[in-house]
């Protein structure tokens, strides 16, 4: 009698939890063999195809093309043959006359354990991985007689493994999957055997460690109340760092032509008083560079699984003060000229250091630029300032040997970076964001095209 299984959507790896259905490859009625792609689905990742894992008969599909089904969830059912008990001296299915046992593959996708019959199920626990190859299970050959298992016990034998995720996995923990006893048909390492070998190193990680004596905090050391400022900026860099998957690329600039640029400005207004800073250019540039890449210029609203690009930018900078690192907000800095923003700076900063700035002036924000090159370093990864989706980092103008029209010279040189969020864009755009602004602090005159 035909036994009905069902097959799930497996995880595909990757920590993906759903995958769209592109096409099916089998209808209702046809015959699959074992690991026969059935569907084709689409992840986050990649297009896959997906191998079912019985042979037998489809008698049913679930979800249209188009749909997206969560890992887990129903993909479609299989009848397979009948299982018969094993008879005494024979296999099974040999004294029925014929009847064949349920057809089933190893573990070819992550997730998923053998279908073999219940008498064929046990799982033989390997032994922890060492130095020196493992003992390895037999099977029975196709005479009755003992069968050695590939893939344990022999260094230069081959490795039973179908499952690319299985060697992957092995491969992450660094393990050898010579070392390691399959317990599948005819030896095949499976993905609970890789589990199993992970655990056992670990418990002798943990062993060793539990060895070590542990020392207690010191009784007589400072505790400082994470309250106020430095309490509101932990939990905003905790929530960054937790939500936020960001990633930081870099490029040093020649701002020799910045810095010319500078004292030709502060020389033309120097009977107003009006002085133009390197933020301020700084603060300028990015805007320009958001208008050319707005993906940075976003958020993500996690629950609607949306980014949401804004209109307008609200430009912060980070400042140090005495009370602890804030972030000022220039409101529409897209629409204000180099000494609009550089005023809207300064009178921010000063209301910084007297503690006068109000919570509308610290929230709001749409892109962060800090430069922390008044701190005497090169460069840094920042920290996202959740919710926004980048924050461009200035290191310190110094004098370097830089290469210049040919000529090796000495050239007033900064470390830029920026750290985005990779949900919102990808590296061509953050890379493309970030060359831009390189190139304005080179060549200024590049910002005469968006004025």
């Amino acid at each position: 009698m035909a036994q009905v299984l069902e097959f799930k959507l497996p995880d595909l790896g990757e920590g993906l939890t759903e995958a769209e259905i592109v096409r099916w490859l089998v209808e209702v009625g046809d015959v699959v063999a074992v690991d026969q792609p059935v569907v084709e689905v689409e992840t986050a990742k990649a297009m896959v195809e997906v191998p079912c894992p019985y042979g037998g008969v489809v008698t049913a599909r679930f979800g249209e093309e188009g749909a997206e089904l969560p890992v887990g969830a129903p993909l479609l059912t299989v009848a397979v043959g009948s299982v018969e008990p094993a008879t005494e001296g024979g296999t099974p299915g040999e004294a029925s006359g014929g009847a064949t046992e349920t057809e089933s593959s190893g573990n070819v996708l992550v997730g998923y354990g053998t279908g073999a019959p219940a008498a064929r199920r046990r799982r033989i626990r390997p032994a922890p991985v060492s130095s020196t190859p493992l003992s390895t299970p037999s099977s029975p050959g196709p005479g009755g007689g003992k069968a050695p298992a590939l893939g344990a016990g022999d260094p230069q034998g081959p490795v039973a493994v179908i499952s690319p995720l299985v060697r992957k996995l092995a491969r992450q923990h660094g393990l050898d999957l010579r070392q390691i006893a399959g317990t599948g048909r005819d030896g095949l390492i499976l993905r609970t055997d890789v589990e199993s070998a992970i655990r056992s190193v670990d418990g002798e990680r943990v062993a060793g460690a539990a060895s070590v004596p542990r020392s207690e905090p010191d009784a007589s050391a400072e505790r400082i109340a994470l309250r106020g400022v430095r309490g509101a900026v932990a939990e905003k860099l905790s929530r960054s760092r937790r939500e936020i998957p960001d990633a930081t690329c870099w490029v040093d600039a020649d701002a020799t032509e910045l810095m010319a640029a500078r004292a030709a400005m502060n020389a033309g207004g120097a009977a107003a008083g009006a002085k133009v800073s390197v933020l301020a250019l700084l603060a300028r540039i990015c805007t320009a560079a958001l208008a050319r890449f707005p993906e940075l210029n976003s958020t993500v609203d996690a629950d609607a699984r949306e980014i949401v690009r804004l209109p307008g930018v609200h430009l912060g900078f980070a400042a140090q003060t005495e009370r602890g690192l804030v972030v000022p907000v220039v409101r529409e800095a897209h629409t204000r000229n180099v000494e609009s923003i550089g005023a809207e700076i300064a009178r921010l900063t000063e209301a910084a250091r007297d503690g006068r700035l109000t919570p509308a002036q610290l929230t709001g924000g749409t892109f962060t630029l800090n430069n922390y090159g008044v701190f005497g370093v090169d460069g840094s990864t920042p920290i996202i300032n959740h919710p926004e989706a980048a924050m461009l980092g200035v290191g310190r103008i110094v004098p370097k040997p830089w290469v210049h029209e040919g000529e090796l010279a000495v050239r007033q040189v900064v470390q830029l970076s920026l750290t985005f969020d990779h949900r919102v864009c990808d590296g061509g755009t953050a890379g493309g964001f970030l060359r831009y602004v390189a190139d304005c602090v080179e060549q200024p005159v590049l910002l005469l095209r968006t004025l």
